[in-house]
């Protein structure tokens, strides 16, 4: 009814570049902010980066000016431009959303997580 599909992850070396983009689907009423998560093997899952509705972003320190989050609201998509990787980047990304659709006359509120994309940065 409502899912987010994650895409873009994939094996790149240290230094390069990689584009994640998650597009949310179904009859949506509404979303706020999105976000990317992300978990490495062993660790517990961190913020990434955030945007909300109107363009405003937050970062996590070790990845500011290295990784720009952007949407594009009329295609209820949001992408995680990754430069300049360094293998600690290296986790499954998650994209987070919440947003809102209408079952019936019921407006249901959802906490909406994609299935996960590997990133590897490896040489």
């Amino acid at each position: 009814q409502v899912h987010l599909v994650e895409s873009g992850g994939g094996l790149v070396q240290p230094g390069g570049s990689l584009r994640l983009s998650c597009a949310a689907s179904g009859s949506i009423s509404r979303v706020s902010t999105m976000a990317w998560y992300r978990q490495a093997p062993g660790l517990q899952r961190e913020l990434v980066a955030a945007i909300t509705s109107g363009g405003d972003t937050n970062y996590t320190d070790s990845v500011k000016g290295r990784f720009t989050i952007s949407r594009d609201n009329a295609k209820n998509t949001v992408y995680l431009q990754m430069n300049s990787l360094k293998p600690e980047d290296t986790a499954v990304y998650y994209c987070n959303a919440g947003l809102s659709y209408y079952s019936g006359r019921k407006e249901i509120l959802l906490d909406a997580w994609g299935q996960g994309t590997l990133v590897t940065v490896s040489s």
